[in-house]
């Protein structure tokens, strides 16, 4: 416990003397005596400061959180999802963070891809180069393998050292620090602040067991292989563990990088128009889908085909909740209000004794009002951040995998408005629901379903079911935002409670003695 003070106490320096803190008052404004604290950990002992005076709030605190490293760049990703807890303002700022620093030496990489994959694997690695992109977690190099006689281009992901045992540390020692707040603050209870640092921790440990993200790819490209304009990098097994993946090197330009699409005759229109398709394709009909298509993980290559990568954030859709979806979408596309109030009912996603017609008339009052605005200004994904609001009024208990698809739907509609301004969000997803439905009320569709439930295994990697099952449970967590009373997660962090409350009560008894022991010295 006391190397979680220490560690507390240099990240509780680092960030006083960042400009983070600065940022954040202007947003939230802490407890007098969290102030109180940090302004003595800013006292500096040197006249060095670098001047940011130049940088908006925003540049100034995702710089801040980069120079703090892994945990707080996680814990800012991940605090964007929750503008419930840091409110609107300071979640649009820390959505502008990006995940880059500094890599790690090349023979660093050389030494983990050595003791992950074998000397035999990695006498098949040729030309293995440079990093090409280094992120908190791990980075990328481009390099080439002998692929049973045949060499191919590949991108090799991997982890930086010892940063499970890295961000570990300094995780325990954000918890603590949690604790503390919850403990000294009444109105932070409400906050769940243990709660949201332990929920970090189990989602990031996931994401550096990079055999999930592999499993993860390889679904999604049994899933999307026959779907024209889109491509899924192969994983390549023999070559890729906990801490290594290899997967296929993709020749292409970044969405970002609108000016160069053109340049090479890209039809960014009709891109812009295939990445919502692609999307709510693979969420309706896969109940798969990447919950982190934002520009900088999609890519068009020589063929015209859309390419993601970082599979890190998967999002999962049961067949229940997928039928609902379309129907709702669909339903407020075609404004037939009393028909998604119908299948509100009809899936039990509101009591059975819900009017039809009251029921009807809220959700008018979701749909008409976007409907009057223009229609490159409507968003399905703030559309469906409405209804989950209004339809918690009917007891409606909300699906966490439904919320994390509607997130996701911000991002993607964000993404095809920048390549065509002019985007219609509705018409674009009306053949693709419509088909789906289409389909799913096809007999001859509903009397295969038993045989494609019973091989859906099959699409999943059959080495790793138990560690996707794992994966999926903690994406579930993250979209949710909460952890569910019922799962082995909740055990480990009521026991993690005890551990800090016990921590607590020590310390207590120890300061009470060292007052008494001074009192009887002095």
């Amino acid at each position: 416990m006391i190397k979680k003070i220490i560690t507390l106490f240099k990240i509780g320096r680092t960030l006083a003397l960042s400009d983070a803190l600065g940022v954040i008052y202007k947003v939230h404004k802490p407890p007098a005596f969290i102030r109180f604290i940090f302004n003595l950990l800013s006292i500096r002992f040197s006249k060095k400061k670098v001047d940011n005076s130049k940088l908006s709030d925003e540049e100034k605190l995702c710089n801040s959180i980069q120079q703090m490293g892994t945990s707080f760049i996680k814990l800012g990703q991940f605090l964007s999802t929750r503008p419930d807890i840091i409110g609107d303002k300071l979640s649009s700022q820390l959505e502008k963070l990006q995940d880059r620093v500094p890599p790690f030496s090349k023979e660093q990489a050389i030494e983990t891809l050595k003791n992950n994959i074998g000397i035999d694997n990695y006498n098949l690695v040729i030309n293995f180069g440079d990093p090409v992109a280094a992120a908190s977690i791990a980075q990328v190099h481009k390099a080439q393998i002998n692929d049973n006689g045949v060499i191919k281009d590949v991108a090799i992901k991997i982890l930086r050292p010892n940063i499970k045992k890295i961000f570990n540390e300094q995780i325990e020692a954000l918890m603590l620090f949690a604790y503390i707040i919850e403990s000294l603050v009444k109105n932070s209870k409400r906050l769940r602040l243990v709660e949201v640092v332990f929920l970090l921790k189990q989602i990031t440990n996931h994401e550096m067991d990079l055999r999930f993200e592999a499993a993860a790819a390889n679904e999604y490209l049994e899933n999307t292989k026959n779907d024209s304009g889109f491509k899924v990098p192969k994983i390549y097994w023999n070559f890729t563990s906990e801490e290594v993946m290899t997967l296929d090197w993709i020749d292409g330009v970044s969405i970002r990088e609108k000016d160069k699409l053109i340049e090479k005759n890209i039809d960014i229109k009709a891109i812009a128009s295939e990445v919502i398709q692609h999307f709510l394709r693979h969420a309706v009909r896969d109940g798969f889908f990447h919950a982190d298509m934002h520009q900088g993980n999609l890519f068009v290559n020589e063929n015209g085909q859309i390419v993601p990568v970082d599979f890190g954030i998967m999002g999962r859709i049961d067949k229940i909740n997928r039928k609902f979806l379309a129907e709702i979408l669909y339903g407020f596309i075609k404004r037939d209000y009393k028909k998604v109030a119908e299948v509100h009912i009809l899936a039990g996603l509101v009591p059975k004794n819900t009017q039809v017609e009251s029921l009807s008339q809220a959700l008018r009052s979701i749909g008409e009002p976007i409907f009057g605005q223009k229609v490159k200004d409507i968003s399905g994904g703030k559309l469906l951040k409405q209804l989950f609001e209004i339809t918690d009024k009917f007891n409606m208990q909300t699906q966490p995998q439904l919320l994390m698809l509607q997130k996701t739907m911000v991002v993607v509609e964000g993404v095809a408005r920048k390549l065509n301004p002019d985007t219609n969000i509705w018409e674009t997803s009306r053949p693709v629901l419509e088909k789906w439905l289409k389909e799913t009320k096809d007999p001859i569709t509903n009397f295969s379903d038993t045989i494609k439930d019973t091989a859906e295994a099959l699409k999943r990697m059959p080495e790793l079911p138990e560690l996707m099952d794992k994966a999926n449970q903690a994406l579930t967590y993250l979209a949710g935002g909460q952890i569910p009373e019922k799962s082995n997660s909740y055990s480990a962090f009521k026991e993690k409670q005890l551990e800090l409350k016990s921590f607590r009560n020590q310390s207590i008894i120890g300061l009470i003695a060292v007052v008494f022991l001074g009192l009887i010295v002095f």
